[in-house]
């Protein structure tokens, strides 16, 4: 399952960790993404939602 938000399509970005000594490594920064249960269309569908879309009201959560 790909790590992307249903919602606005944030997926992972790359970078690099840089140490004290200065060694430097490849890494992933992953979106934050939860499970929510929504309402689409008067239906309840789960989905893959980042907070960032959560916290703005994107989708309504089903109760």
């Amino acid at each position: 399952m790909a790590k992307r938000c249903e919602v606005c399509d944030k997926g992972p970005t790359y970078g690099k960790t840089v140490s004290h000594a200065h060694n430097i490594g490849l890494r992933r920064f992953e979106p934050n993404l939860q499970t929510v249960r929504a309402l689409i269309n008067g239906a309840t569908k789960r989905m893959r939602v980042c907070t960032r879309c959560l916290r703005s009201g994107k989708i309504t959560k089903a109760a």
